[in-house]
């Protein structure tokens, strides 16, 4: 990765390059990251179609204190980086034909933009604010075409990021910005446009009566009138949030219906803040102005006290004074008409949930009641809701935050034979798109990276001053690049939700979290970044008294709490034997309801007729999950719970004014109804993945690896190799090993492994691996090629052939093959009792007794048989008499002397060395019907 700045340019040259006009305006704050990508394949690797690398290609990342964007690639470096410039200058609305010609003062500038705003020729545009300038032109008297000068503030884009330019603090301080559209206004008095006090601008010279006439302003007169739901945010937290409504008339100014909703005469003392939410809304918080001038107001919303509305200014990250009003109503672009949408108590809940990355989950699978921010991601196929990158972008747009910046490293999968052994490496993540450094760029993700490359992610997350707040360098490496973002995303957002659901906890605890979590962050910046957090996102316990419930009065909030109770459990309809197990795919029906104590009053809050998650990833609350692993399919559980945060239900709850009336006046719990309607098993290794940490893949490997090491071996077979994932791991780690041969049925799956041990051994990762064989055959045909080898593995295979098959390779791979060590691994049946979430023992009973195994399914759909331990210690034992051989049992997953014992089971044959059999087999066996796939032959 290459990091370069820009050039300085010179004031006054025409026809300035994207890149230059981005230097004038953002000077070194502007970072420009050139990444070289691989080009397209040239020539393919013989007998294979296997890409080579092309020519380099390159790419742009552009990061602003605003902004970030990632360009196309390109042959030459200049070329993304001005690429990356335009896309930048396309974001932020800068025309780069027309703007900064000539360098001019930042408040030169906005007088003129002032200037051209009042004119005939504006007022006759389809822009937001052209929209309030006809609005002006109907009020009455002397208010007639007196404009806020907060308007200009806001609704002008242009006039706003030049107040930006002027102090970048105007992004938490409106009132900045109000003062310099004031002094604008003062300079151009000789221009017929005058201020009036401090707060409103009026244009005194009329505009012309044909550009009157054109737009028929006369005509707009309307005894017509509109209804508007909005929410009243007193800033006493002692008092409630409350819905209202605001009546427009269409001849008239609406900011002066919402004036008199705020207790004062006109608009001109009425304050907007920016947007809340979404970009195209007109979702605003309204409130009055101070008593103060514009001037003495304090320039740093640090400093504010008094009657600083902390929930209005939690919302929009601005300074809020005194009671406010949450409207969603105003002009947008090419439309004369006024638009508008209720909000709902239930609807300004929703936004403050979704101000925590939990509740941007819950909201993102409409369960606000049932769904939880997952602790783990897991694929494709199974999460459900906004992927964690989208999750943690939402939450620094809504928190006022740069854009995260991910950085991926792209390393060999050689690199691990190099680092800490004990690095888990999690299987990829199935996406239609790579993101390359987080920004959602798509990227071809077999043309940009080499094959068989494994990726890292870190997270930098600043503010818009570009202070750094929280770092993430997770140590997990991950064989696709999205999961490696995916799962830094998840280990930020699982950080920051444990700090919303209690943000008054000690920076001691917040430090303890971050460390285990591979984050670092800095108090002072994260601190101020969210400060008003604590005034009401602290968890206060909703508790009975007197028969009453204890009433929140502010709007406090946090996740549902994984202690809450269960209570009333009821479970209904016969046991069908299908249980749901650790890493299935559930499918549910379920209802919510608030219910009083006494059962005289049930108002539904939420329900779902198919709700989908996967078990034991934390994906909904921990009570519904503990009621699920007791129900089979078809079954219907009754149960109720107390109360979680008040915010949960109001943004649940359709009728909120209802709801409050019912929180505040009886003791009430949660119903729920809950239906199991389908389990979908997981693969096995999904089933593994679930309770082992590494897989028991992975341990796997590293139980036949230390057995490579102490016999010294040189040639290893793997029966059954599938796709070669026991032979591509082991070329992770330096061994003994010279010669590796690989034989299995599936041509398919054959291919896949030809690919990947290509990849690697032509990169020289197998270091010391001389010679690599495939053959497709069956393990049980006898083949002299298959004779003599140092070691043999048949890991997990015996299980999909039928019974008497899987006896018989025991035969020839003793009685023929004869390596001189032989390891055989198959599940352990007794163990499904634990994948499968069942319990081993009841608590009364002898904890040595075996558990009972009538109810315990196969791990895989296709395997054919699983052996208890008893059965396997047979076979392995009769099997190593009958051939001369010594046998030791072993296993990974659990322990021996634990009930039910490994979860994978494993018996290590080792034999007499004895040459004459050795020469007899191999004089009087041909070569059998196995078929050279693929060979490589790295001898110079």
């Amino acid at each position: 990765m290459e990091s370069r700045g820009c050039p300085a340019v010179t004031a006054r040259t025409k026809n300035h390059t994207p890149k230059a006009i981005i230097y004038q305006k953002f000077g070194t704050k502007a970072c420009y990251k050139v990444e070289e990508v691989q080009g397209p394949a040239q020539n393919g690797c013989p007998g294979l179609a296997i890409p080579q690398k092309g020519p380099s290609l390159y790419r742009c990342s552009l990061e602003l204190p605003e902004i970030s964007v990632v360009s196309g690639t390109f042959k030459k470096k200049k070329d993304a980086e001005q690429c990356a410039a335009e896309m930048a200058l396309k974001e932020l609305g800068i025309n780069p034909a027309v703007e900064n010609q000539t360098e001019q003062d930042p408040l030169d500038a906005l007088v003129d933009r002032m200037k051209y705003l009042f004119s005939d020729e504006f007022l006759q545009s389809l822009q937001p604010l052209s929209g309030h300038l006809r609005a002006i032109l109907q009020r009455d008297g002397d208010l007639c075409g007196s404009l806020p000068a907060s308007v200009v503030a806001v609704c002008d884009a242009k006039s706003s990021n030049l107040c930006k330019l002027l102090n970048p603090k105007v992004e938490s301080n409106p009132f900045l910005a109000l003062s310099f559209i004031m002094r604008a206004a003062a300079r151009l008095s000789r221009s017929g446009i005058n201020t009036k006090g401090h707060l409103s601008i009026q244009k005194q010279i009329p505009y012309s009566s044909g550009t009157v006439e054109l737009l028929d302003i006369q005509k707009l007169v309307s005894p017509d009138s509109i209804r508007v739901e909005a929410v009243h945010i007193p800033s006493s937290l002692d008092k409630t949030v409350q819905p209202i409504s605001l009546n427009i008339s269409l001849a008239g100014y609406y900011l002066d219906a919402i004036a008199q909703k705020l207790g004062v005469a006109d608009a001109d003392k009425v304050l907007l803040s920016r947007t809340i939410g979404k970009a195209s809304s007109e979702t605003r918080l309204y409130f009055v102005a101070p008593e103060s001038s514009v001037s003495d107001l304090p320039a740093d919303i640090v400093n504010l006290e008094g009657s600083l509305n902390a929930r209005a200014s939690y919302f929009c990250a601005q300074a809020i004074y005194g009671d406010a009003i949450m409207a969603s109503i105003g002009y947008t672009w090419r439309s004369r008409d006024l638009f508008h949408e209720h909000i709902s108590l239930q609807s300004c809940y929703s936004m403050l949930i979704s101000k925590m990355p939990g509740g941007n989950y819950k909201l993102s699978r409409e369960a606000i009641l049932a769904a939880e921010l997952p602790s783990i991601f897991t694929t494709k196929s199974n999460w459900r809701g906004s992927f964690p990158r989208e999750i943690l972008c939402s939450f620094c747009r809504q928190h006022r935050l740069s854009e995260p910046v991910f950085s991926t490293t792209t390393l060999p999968e050689s690199c691990l034979s190099r680092s800490n052994k004990k690095v888990k490496v999690t299987e990829a993540v199935e996406q239609n798109t790579e993101y390359a450094n987080g920004i959602g760029t798509a990227v071809d993700h077999h043309k940009s990276v080499e094959y068989g490359s494994i990726f890292r992610c870190e997270i930098k997350i600043y503010s818009k001053c570009q202070d750094l707040i929280i770092e993430c360098a997770p140590k997990g490496i991950y064989k696709k690049q999205n999961d490696s973002i995916h799962n830094a995303s998840l280990k930020v957002l699982s950080w920051l939700s444990e700090y919303f659901k209690d943000p008054s906890m000690p920076v001691e605890n917040l430090n303890y979290l971050a460390d285990v979590l591979d984050i670092r962050f800095c108090p002072e910046n994260f601190f101020k970044e969210f400060l008003l957090c604590p005034s009401f996102h602290n968890i206060q316990h909703r508790g009975k008294q007197g028969g009453k419930l204890t009433e929140a009065r502010n709007m406090n909030v946090s996740s549902t709490s994984p202690g809450q109770d269960v209570c009333s459990l009821s479970i209904e309809g016969p046991d069908s034997g299908a249980y749901p197990s650790n890493g299935s795919l559930l499918c549910i029906s379920y209802s919510v309801s608030l219910v009083t104590d006494d059962n005289q009053v049930k108002e539904l809050l939420e329900s779902n007729d198919e709700f989908e998650f996967e078990m034991g990833t934390g994906a909904v609350i921990c009570p519904l999950e503990a009621v699920l692993t007791q129900m089979s399919v078809g079954q219907s559980a009754f149960f109720r719970m107390d109360l979680p945060p008040q915010e949960f239900i109001l943004a649940a709850a359709d009728d909120s004014e209802r709801i409050i009336s019912l929180l505040s006046s009886q003791a009430c719990c949660l119903d729920y109804h809950v239906t199991l309607l389908s389990v979908t098993e997981p693969p096995e290794e999904r089933m593994e993945q679930a309770l082992f940490s590494p897989p028991l893949s992975k341990q796997r490997v590293e139980y036949a690896l230390q057995h490579i090491k102490t016999s010294s071996a040189a040639t290893l077979v793997d029966f059954g190799c599938g796709s070669g994932s026991l032979l591509d791991s082991l070329l992770d780690y330096p061994t003994s090993l010279e010669k590796i041969v690989g034989i299995d049925i599936s041509q398919k799956s054959l291919g896949r492994a030809a690919k990947i041990l290509h990849s690697k051994l032509s990169t020289k990762s197998g270091v010391g691996i001389n010679s690599a064989v495939l053959y497709d055959g069956s393990i049980t045909d006898f083949d002299s090629r298959l004779c003599r080898f140092d070691i043999g593995t048949c890991l997990e295979v015996i299980e999909h052939m039928e019974e008497d098959q899987a006896c018989l390779f025991g035969d020839v791979a003793l009685g023929y093959f004869r390596p001189k060590i032989l390891i055989v691994s198959t599940p352990n049946y007794e163990y499904n009792v634990i994948l499968h979430g069942s319990s081993i023992t009841n608590q009364d009973e002898d904890p040595d007794e075996k558990p009972e195994l009538q109810s315990c399914k196969f791990r895989n759909h296709d395997h054919k048989f699983e052996w208890t331990r008893e059965q396997f210690n047979h076979w392995a034992t009769e099997l190593a008499k009958r051939h001369n051989y010594s046998v030791e049992f072993g296993g990974v997953g659990g322990s021996a002397d634990v009930e039910p014992g490994f979860a994978s089971q494993i018996a290590v044959f080792k034999r007499e060395i004895l040459p004459q059999e050795d020469e007899l087999l191999e004089n009087e066996n041909p070569a059998g019907n196995c078929k050279v796939v693929w060979e490589w032959n790295g001898i110079r």
